[in-house]
């Protein structure tokens, strides 16, 4: 006998810590509205940085009050559809980002909301929204051409290792900077031009010997003193774009007591562009068919970081792995 109700994952207080504001909680699954579909999930991707931010009651956008849904993106398939959904089938594999339809098993949504992929496979949740977000950032903020030096921090993370791929594709030499061991192989088998293992070598002065020049285009995850080094090693109008600063999610911002950034960017004529996809959607849909072209042609490479996470009570351990930096590729969760 089929079960009739499902878990989720709930945000139940704001907390500085995501494993103490979240609930486990168990409802009927829905009977979907006319225009509805009801989907199973079978995967949904991890985003510790954002998860932990929503947590704190700090993602500036959108102002939450608890109890609410955690978790964006999502791949399954069709279970059940409303009276006036025909662009849709029973047993349809399906992708959704819509936050708070990531971390729980089931969900009914709008049918126009759900877009139909090959196979609910996980590597399609790199591609949506994380890759899009990787070829927004780098073309139409970053102003990505070809011919340039552009440097990626996190790049063998989920969305590192794409925006890798996509510099390379365009025809750049591309600076891969990370952590370990691990993550130097996995950015070789990419074709990434230098990898800067920052564990291993100052990347200040990699980029001091290696590239009087300056580096065109920074594309950084981290923040902090990799943030610093990177403002410093630009070149002449290069273009330096947030997008993100996981290395203090987890912690208080640092206060800095230093001159003020623009005495750094005026004499290069350089900038630094803030990125939230959220603000860039009039690209989105045309960036992820792209994507997935790619993908399904073979031309890119998604990777899946092989730890194990089972099951929505995983979430947290998922979460906290993320933060830590171990993961290769996007940490996913299997329900």
């Amino acid at each position: 006998m089929h079960s009739r109700t499902y878990k989720k994952l709930i945000a139940q207080r704001l907390s500085d810590d995501f494993r103490s504001a979240i609930a486990l909680t168990e409802l009927s699954i829905p009977d979907p509205e006319p225009d509805q579909v009801v989907i199973k999930n079978h995967y949904a991707g991890i985003n510790a940085g954002f998860d932990t931010l929503l947590c704190r009651g700090q993602v500036p956008y959108t102002q939450l009050t608890p109890p609410f849904d955690l978790g964006v993106e999502a791949v399954g398939v069709v279970v059940a559809i409303g009276k006036n959904v025909h662009t849709l089938q029973i047993g349809d594999a399906v992708a959704t980002t819509i936050r708070g339809g990531g971390y729980r098993e089931y969900q009914a949504i709008a049918a126009n909301l759900a877009v139909k992929i090959r196979a609910s496979i996980p590597e399609i949740l790199t591609l949506m929204p994380t890759g899009t977000s990787a070829i927004v950032a780098l073309e139409n903020v970053g102003e990505m051409t070809s011919g340039e030096v552009i440097l990626i921090t996190a790049a063998a993370g989920g969305i590192g290792h794409i925006a890798v791929q996509l510099a390379k594709i365009a025809g750049n030499h591309v600076i891969g900077v990370c952590g370990s061991e691990t993550k130097v192989e996995l950015l070789k088998r990419l074709n990434c031009d230098r990898i800067v293992n920052y564990r291993t070598e100052s990347l200040d002065t990699v980029l001091a010997q290696e590239y009087p020049n300056g580096i065109n285009l920074v594309f950084d995850c981290v923040g902090k003193q990799v943030f610093d080094t990177c403002v410093n090693h630009l070149a002449i109008r290069g273009r330096f774009v947030v997008v993100g600063f996981i290395s203090e999610y987890a912690n208080d911002l640092e206060a800095v007591m230093q001159p003020r950034i623009y005495q750094k960017l005026f004499w290069k004529s350089a900038s630094v562009r803030g990125f939230l996809m959220p603000h860039f959607l009039e690209y989105a849909e045309a960036g992820r068919d792209r994507l997935l072209d790619l993908f399904y042609a073979g031309r890119l490479k998604v990777i899946v970081d092989p730890t194990v996470f089972q099951g929505v009570e995983s979430i947290p351990d998922a979460v906290e792995y993320l933060l830590s930096g171990q993961n290769c590729g996007k940490v996913v969760v299997k329900f």
